[in-house]
């Protein structure tokens, strides 16, 4: 690595545009130091996480100097803590990684340890021992290779430019071990990522402009790259606060609180996606009792469908076989002051639907629910059986749409197949795996996953200097 005039291979000044690709730091000015053998980039806001198995660590990179507007987040697991003494004499502690780096079209993996450089003029350091053997470094110049720019930064990202990183996420759950929720654990941590589960119901907020956080147990929670909400809907109002609250602190969420109180208000979700011509049941809503007649009319008469506004599972959702028998359950059901719907009763359903799962866009699995004998709900939980189902192009269609207009990520949507064509009775904001997976075969979990790591945002401009 000497200046000499039989230099064979690459040569590097003592100043030179290097890219971080595993970082999402496609442009950084780095200062060569053939003094120094380790190799130090800038990084604050570090937090570990993770377990003994799988140690990661967490940080924001500003890669511009001159811009700190610009941050970009960065994880990456850990291989060392070690303790690093600097120029000026100052011994630090610090997180060890391991990250390829390209300079001019070639690149190798090199040892980073992480250290906040916001007074140095360089956000990295290049020491030797990161240098390949047959690059010559030539101090009295600089720039020797290609020139980057920090207008990268500044343009969008798109979705497959932007690599998968390790990521923090939580489940709010207050089922921890459920089917559902194990899978997607299993699928988080097959990927690298570190996934916690957190008890809805244990959370409270610190609701500030400045520092908007959740506490739970006592403390703080840590900055999570992703939430994946499974409320129940006992705790749909609460549920969706904290949600809010997350969503203030910048934390991506698989789907927002305003979608997820969309979906769990039928009768929102209904008003909603028939202002779009979405085909549904043709369903009726009043308060007062003497409307029972004019209600069941407005359907079509008897049979028909009531179910209460917050009904799950199937629960809350009775079959009217004759008009007497609907009036007694319309009747009863106010009696409750319950809030419910009375629908048409597709026959030629016989007593099955669809369970389209959506996920970003697009469905990647569905099965068709047939209610056990004797009953008409098909929902797994009473008792009803799954098989894999190919869809219509319709029916694909619809449930796309009706994801997309309640402006939900996940959700599973079902429908009804009608003589007129499908007919969606319903959005769920926190569809279960279990039926959907063992009826397809398919990687549902997975695929949740690969949601989070395509939208998980990496660079921000915060605006603020």
């Amino acid at each position: 690595m000497s200046d000499t005039t039989q230099e064979s291979g690459p040569v590097l000044g003592w100043e030179e545009w290097v890219s971080l690709s595993d970082l999402s730091l496609p442009a950084i000015k780095a200062k060569i130091d053939t003094g120094a053998k380790t190799t130090a980039l800038h990084a604050v806001a570090i937090e570990p996480f993770g377990t003994d198995r799988n140690p990661q660590v967490r940080f924001i990179m500003h890669p511009n100097p001159a811009d700190p507007t610009v941050e970009v987040v960065c994880s990456a697991k850990i291989i060392d803590r070690r303790n690093v003494t600097s120029s000026n004499g100052v011994s630090e502690l610090r997180y060890v990684i391991r990250v390829n780096i390209s300079i001019g079209g070639r690149s190798w993996p090199i040892d980073v340890s992480l250290t906040n450089r916001e007074n140095m003029s360089y956000r990295m350091l290049l020491g030797r021992s990161a240098i390949p053997e047959d690059f010559n470094v030539r101090p009295g110049v600089s720039f020797q290779q290609p020139v980057l720019n920090y207008d990268v930064y500044r343009k969008k990202q798109g979705r497959k430019s932007i690599p998968k990183r390790p990521l923090r996420i939580g489940i709010l759950t207050q089922s921890p071990n459920n089917y559902s929720n194990t899978r997607m654990i299993e699928a988080a941590e097959s990927r690298g990522h570190v996934i916690d589960c957190i008890y809805t119901s244990r959370c409270y907020m610190a609701i500030n402009a400045h520092k908007p956080d959740v506490h739970y147990d006592g403390k703080p929670l840590p900055r999570y790259d992703a939430i994946i909400p499974r409320i129940g809907t006992s705790l749909t109002f609460y549920g969706m606060a904290v949600v809010r609250q997350f969503e203030a602190m910048g934390v991506y969420c698989l789907n927002n609180a305003a979608p997820i109180g969309a979906s769990r208000d039928k009768l929102l979700a209904h008003q909603v996606l028939s202002s779009h011509g979405l085909g549904m049941p043709t369903t009726a809503f009043a308060k007062s009792s003497q409307d029972t007649k004019e209600i069941l009319d407005l359907v079509g008469g008897a049979p028909v469908v009531v179910k209460l506004l917050e009904s799950t599972q199937g629960k809350g959702v009775v079959l009217a076989d004759n008009r007497n028998a609907a009036s007694a359950i319309v009747d009863a059901f106010r009696g409750l002051n319950a809030h419910f719907l009375v629908q048409e009763f597709v026959k030629e359903a016989n007593g099955s639907d669809l369970r389209c799962f959506v996920v970003d866009g697009k469905v990647v699995g569905a099965m068709m629910r047939t209610a056990a004998e004797g009953d008409f709900r098909s929902n797994v939980h009473q008792g009803g059986s799954v098989k894999k189902v190919r869809l219509t192009k319709e029916e694909r269609r619809a449930s796309i749409r009706a994801a997309k207009i309640l402006k939900l990520n996940v959700a599973g949507v079902d429908i009804l197949r009608s003589s007129t064509g499908p007919k969606i009775l319903e959005v769920n904001s926190s569809p279960g795996l279990e039926g959907i997976e063992r009826a397809t075969g398919k990687d549902i979990a997975g695929e949740i996953i690969n949601c989070i790591e395509t939208n998980v945002r990496t660079v921000f401009r915060t605006g603020k200097k």
